[in-house]
């Protein structure tokens, strides 16, 4: 497949090697030469993503911007869901031997995992061909495997690689030989995509080195077996850093867990809060890494921001370009949203931006005549009691609807004070918020 490097983004004459490289997005190429003319000529590569959950994660969410960028920049891209692999596990970056998944819930995820895929390529604007290794893995034979394609591996090697000598190391640990075999099969993979739909290349994380580089040599010893079978072409490989934060800690990790791309397992307020509290010591890296958004327009966002750190402007941006990317139709109301909760006026609030606040703050339903006492106060409101709230409001840090609340706990809200005719907000401070629903 032609096309030229990098013209979806508006310059042709940059090679897409130098657009990973200015990004901070090469860690390493098992050819310059051969990755450079291969991005100058057009390209087919492939990226593998694991079915050990039922969606991907802000982790995975670096490779999928990675393929983007290669079909935008005209290359032919492939995302491997591995319905095959997942039913091994990878050993990379693992300090024990993981559980085994069931073969049903392994094609569960594969089958969402494809539908998540789906709709971020189709949203974004381009064509990713999604495959799953199972169609190939589930049918080897055991003998066929290990006289066609082990011969090729040496134990010796294999046991040096980072991920296998560990383990092998910790003596209550160890590795199995189903996980020993896993790079095998990784390496069977560049074959079979190599030979099937002719895909040259495999990009992946900085721990998947080993892996690559024994998938392309596995290309090249059966391509120069001359069974006819692999196309011409010389295959490539690249890897892209592993992500930590700049203090070292595990990228995509919060108090509450995983930070998911599903938005009903991380909406996407949460997603935008998760990358507007970003450090700065991290924000440009990641507008580099995970966003469209060329370098002038980087380099100019961050000359802004460290003007001004304290308004947060390049995490906001990076948030948004985010949002944009994996939720789109939910921007213009989280950013609303945000807003709202963070000193805007609630009376400018859209429906859309206040169903987002009810999914994000504590929410009560209540008849429009109810004392503010029921909304304030009791299990589950800002107050535990009727002396809290009334000090509260004495002391003028109780807003009704962008309004300081200057009556009595026993009365109810002014019409006026329904944003919409539904919805009241309540704020204390300023971060306890209330939203009531009116049920009439």
């Amino acid at each position: 497949m032609t096309g030229p490097s990098h013209a979806a983004n508006g310059d042709a004459g940059l090679n897409l090697l130098d657009e990973l490289r200015w990004r901070g997005l090469v860690h390493q190429v098992t050819d310059e030469q051969v990755v450079r003319e291969a991005f100058a000529r057009g390209t087919s590569a492939y990226i593998g993503f694991d079915p050990s959950g039922a969606s991907l994660h802000v982790g995975s969410l670096l490779q999928m911007v990675n393929l983007l960028r290669l079909a935008r920049a005209g290359h032919r891209a492939i995302a491997i869901v591995g319905g095959g692999t997942g039913l091994i596990g990878d050993p990379s970056g693992k300090s024990a031997e993981r559980q085994l998944m069931s073969q049903a819930d392994v094609a569960a995820n594969v089958e969402l995992l494809r539908r998540q895929l789906t709709t971020f390529f189709a949203q974004n604007g381009v064509q990713v061909e999604i495959i799953d290794n199972a169609d190939w893995l589930q049918n080897l034979g055991l003998v066929p495997f290990l006289r066609d394609v082990g011969k090729h591996f040496s134990v010796n090697a294999m046991v040096q690689r980072d991920s296998v000598r560990k383990r092998l190391n910790e003596r209550d640990q160890g590795i199995s030989y189903t996980e020993f075999s896993y790079m095998l099969l990784q390496s069977y993979d560049f074959v079979e995509l190599y030979r099937r739909v002719g895909c040259a290349g495999q990009v992946g994380g900085s721990d998947q080195w080993g892996n690559i580089v024994s998938g392309l040599d596995l290309v090249e010893r059966l391509a120069r077996k001359g069974d006819g079978t692999l196309p011409a072409g010389q295959p490539w490989g690249l890897t892209v850093p592993l992500l930590a934060t700049k203090a070292g800690h595990k990228f995509g990790k919060t108090e509450a867990g995983a930070v998911w791309l599903d938005a009903t397992l991380t909406s996407p307020y949460q997603l935008f809060q998760f990358w507007v509290n970003s450090d700065d010591d991290d924000v440009d890296r990641y507008l580099r890494f995970f966003t469209l958004l060329d370098e002038p327009e980087i380099e100019a966002l961050m000359v802004e921001h460290r003007k001004a750190p304290h308004q947060r402007r390049a995490q906001k941006r990076l948030a948004e370009e985010l949002v944009r990317l994996i939720h789109p139709q939910t921007v213009a109301a989280v950013l609303a949203a945000t807003e709202v909760l963070f000193g805007g006026n609630p009376l400018q609030a859209s429906r859309d931006s206040l169903e987002v606040v009810r999914r994000e703050v504590p929410c009560v339903s209540v008849t429009k005549l109810v004392p503010l006492q029921e909304i304030l106060v009791g299990e589950g409101r800002i107050f535990a009691s009727n002396g809290q709230a009334r000090r509260a409001i004495t002391a003028g840090a109780v807003v009704v609807s962008g309004q300081k609340w200057a009556g009595d706990l026993s009365e109810p809200l002014a019409e006026s004070a329904w944003l919409h005719g539904e919805y009241a907000l309540v704020r204390h401070g300023k971060k306890d918020w209330q939203l009531a629903v009116a049920t009439d």
